[in-house]
């Protein structure tokens, strides 16, 4: 049986090297949604297993992540960052704040709005949740490629676009 995704899975059309006609592009990505959405919920179930090992939620690990990809943001920027509303993001570093896990400084380019940093604590828990899911994600196999990879980026970042005015609020 093949899954969402699978290569093998039976096709409406041969495959081109050229661009696809909007329609059947169209249903190319409803098959992209249809292997986003459960692999989405999977891995945030995955995360939620490992909050008993390091205690955090998937809305704090993404704030940690994001300061830690990112440095110092603000509430506004990563909830623009996440597509995520201020007030949820707010709660995530009021949690993580609450824990020791993040920390607020002033903001020189704008004092009404602070920045929000990782503590060594913060630091720490995200290197482990970060570490233990490379170690999960090391065991994808399927050969894929640098170019693979590319790709599925470059399809993702597409379909996001499109999405840029939904409204997060």
């Amino acid at each position: 049986m093949n899954t969402p995704g699978d290569a093998s899975a039976p096709r409406t059309a041969a495959p081109s090297d050229g661009p696809l006609a909007p329609d059947a592009l169209a249903g190319r990505l409803t098959e992209v949604f249809d292997v986003v959405g459960p692999l989405y919920r999977r891995v945030q179930r995955a995360v939620e297993q490992g909050q008993a090992v390091e205690g955090l939620s998937v809305g704090v690990r993404a704030v940690l992540a994001l300061l830690h990809r990112n440095g110092p943001m603000t509430v506004p920027q990563m909830g623009r960052a996440q597509a995520l509303s201020r007030q949820f993001v707010q709660r995530m570093v009021n949690d993580a704040a609450a824990r020791g896990l993040v920390e607020t400084t002033p903001n020189p380019a704008h004092q009404r709005s602070s920045l929000i940093r990782l503590t060594a604590e913060g630091q720490a828990a995200i290197t482990a949740v970060l570490g233990r899911e490379h170690a999960l994600l090391r065991q994808v196999g399927g050969g894929l490629t640098e170019q693979d990879v590319t790709a599925c980026l470059r399809v993702l970042g597409a379909m996001l676009r499109v999405f840029d005015d939904v409204d997060v609020n």
